[in-house]
């Protein structure tokens, strides 16, 4: 043998070379893994302005943050899932598109997403419940999973003497509420009509709660109470509507009379976790890229042709009497 195949440098380059051989013939191989298909519906009303979450040491809108954790879990969705969008405000959703493939439609997805703004709102009031029932009504026959994102806050407070009667449609759609924002309210931002802050939501700019039907207080406790003319009274309410916090009891609530899972979004991770839950997975057959592989083997080779090949005498034989050891 010469002496230039007695080099163990040559076979290190060797196995390069058919490593990359390997990585350019097989980049991908056939293997059953779990896919999604999800219809995101994002809450759009003026409370998801609202700032109480944190991106690069900044305060940024809950809004803002759902868009940019859904780009993120666009990246890590495998092939063959599909992605559809949405958007809910006053009492119903509307469907952007369909589910499409995220790796053929990777670019009008995650553009989709980032162009999202609360100016696309075609009403200022918001019924989360009345929405959650529109959007399971509307994709009831679709294999798609709902995945309706919310804070829960309502604009007027919804009426308890009036709820939202899920029964017709519980259980013919699956998915998850994902609730918004933080636990301590928090102001809410008020914009103009160029879409330039302006300030925030002051106690009497919104009301603090529903004048429709009949009240559910006892009538001697209203002042001014006439049962026609004036259930809820005379005087203008007051509360703290102006202020905004994640409603996550009332989400779990609807969550259970709807039939949908419940999940609160903190990071990226915790959404994905959420979302990997196995009841809204497919296993498919899919090409999986395996490149990775082959190009980590040829780097290793590589490595090996440079490293000075008295270390790696001396780590072998350093190896030596931990092996005699064992």
């Amino acid at each position: 043998m010469s002496k230039t195949l007695k080099d163990y440098r040559t076979w290190c380059l060797l196995l390069a070379v058919l490593a990359m051989l390997v990585l350019f013939l097989y980049p991908s191989k056939q293997q059953k893994t779990p896919t999604y298909n999800y219809t995101f519906i994002i809450d759009i009303t003026r409370s998801m302005n609202a700032t109480d979450y944190q991106q690069d040491n900044q305060a940024v809108s809950r809004l803002h943050f759902v868009k940019q954790t859904l780009r993120e879990l666009l990246q890590k969705l495998p092939c063959e899932s599909k992605v559809g969008l949405g958007l809910f405000t006053e009492r119903r959703s509307t469907l952007l598109f369909e589910p499409l493939e995220v790796c053929s439609a990777y670019t009008e997805i995650d553009t989709a997403i980032s162009k999202v703004d609360w100016r696309m709102a075609w009403a200022a009031d918001s019924n989360i419940a009345k929405g959650l029932l529109s959007t399971l009504e509307m994709l009831k026959k679709s294999d798609s999973s709902v995945i309706f994102i919310t804070d829960g806050q309502e604009a007027p407070p919804v009426n308890p003497n009036y709820p939202t009667d899920f029964s017709t449609i519980k259980g013919q759609a699956k998915g998850m509420i994902i609730g918004v924002g933080g636990l301590q309210a928090v102001p809410i931002p008020k914009f103009d009509s160029l879409g330039k802050q302006t300030g925030f939501y002051a106690q009497g700019d919104v009301p603090h709660r529903s004048s429709f039907g009949q009240s559910n207080l006892d009538p001697s406790q209203i002042k001014g109470y006439n049962a026609r003319n004036a259930p809820f009274g005379n005087e203008a309410a007051t509360g703290n509507e102006h202020l905004s916090a994640l409603h996550e009891t009332y989400l779990e609530n609807l969550g259970a009379e709807s039939g949908l899972a419940y999940a609160r979004l903190t990071d990226l991770q915790n959404l994905s976790l959420a979302l990997q839950n196995p009841k809204l997975a497919t296993e498919k057959i899919v090409q999986t890229d395996i490149r990775w592989q082959p190009a980590l083997l040829a780097l290793l080779m590589l490595s090996l042709v440079y490293l000075p090949r008295v270390y790696l005498f001396r780590r072998f034989f350093s190896l030596i009497p931990k092996l005699q050891r064992l």
